[in-house]
């Protein structure tokens, strides 16, 4: 099997030891190929240089930003996609079942199954796990500014996200979802290709990777305490205290908002100009599923 393992060295919280992941690399795929990104789309043109000299198999490490940029090198190829997640949600890892420590997950690899994927796509920019509008994506731009002079970090993404939650007032959405059009005021609008943001928060709990479909959640506006008391229900699913969300599926989705306004995929902000198109490529990603 002809495999190449692409690293982002500065993935999740500490920067990572590559001398004992090459050590654990090597002692269980003795020979493959490992290298090093250098910079913000260099995992990309790394997938699409070993696509081309057909590799069987990428394995992405790191968190949900370097899985996405190693898929966009592979999709419509032969070769597949595996991932070790070394970020801090995790999201597509956990979607596949992968394990969180590195030299688990590493072994996990030897006997896994390829499977078809589905490819999200937002404004022609290809999502694995979710894309979105709303108050997520509000945070995640203002984060986002909020790091290129402050601190960043959970404590001041938490601080940041609690003072957005009760400012943040949902604007009117002009929808055409697969031919359908509507007006609606969601608090937050999900397209789930997977299940879940990361870190098991389940958005979209019967989302199914191989389906041809994406899921299209929205949360509704409500009080505060009744947000509050709907979270549980995010990660354990029995809990239905409160029904705050309505999904259904959908293939072709058009958004237009006067203006600009922030959007997310994988997690990552984006903005657009007063229009987002969402879109499901099926089975356009070949997957690696690690072994139950």
């Amino acid at each position: 099997m002809k495999i190449r393992f692409i690293l982002n060295p500065v993935s999740g919280k500490h920067h990572a030891d590559t001398e004992s992941m090459a050590r654990c690399i090597q002692l269980n795929f003795p020979g493959a190929d490992m290298r090093l990104t250098k910079a913000a789309g260099h995992a990309t043109d790394l997938a699409r240089e070993a696509a081309a000299e057909n590799f069987d198999i990428v394995v992405a490490i790191g968190g949900d930003g370097t899985i996405n940029e190693t898929a966009r090198g592979l999709v419509g190829t032969k070769t597949a996609l595996a991932v070790v997640p070394r970020g801090s949600g995790n999201g597509f890892a956990r979607e596949l079942g992968m394990p969180l420590l590195f030299e688990e997950a590493v072994m996990r690899l030897q006997r896994g199954s390829i499977s078809p994927c589905d490819a999200g796509y937002a404004n022609g920019e290809l999502f694995l796990n979710v894309a979105g509008v709303g108050l997520e994506a509000q945070i995640a731009w203002q984060f986002m500014e909020h790091g290129q002079n402050g601190a960043r970090g959970k404590w001041p993404y938490f601080k940041l996200g609690a003072k957005t939650v009760f400012s943040y007032k949902p604007p009117l959405w002009d929808i055409n979802a697969d031919g359908e059009h509507d007006l609606i005021t969601p608090l937050t609008l999900v397209f789930a290709n997977g299940k879940q943001y990361g870190s098991n928060f389940k958005i979209a709990p019967r989302a199914n990777l191989g389906d041809g479909l994406l899921d299209m959640v929205a949360v509704q506006d409500a009080p505060k305490w009744q947000l509050l008391l709907s979270l549980p229900g995010f990660f354990w699913e029995p809990w239905k205290l409160f029904s705050i969300k309505n999904t259904r599926t959908v293939k072709h989705v058009v958004l237009t908002q006067d203006g600009k306004f922030p959007y997310h995929i994988d997690g990552e902000p984006r903005l657009a100009n007063g229009k987002l198109e969402i879109s499901v490529a099926p089975h356009a990603l070949n997957v690696l599923f690690p072994e139950k």
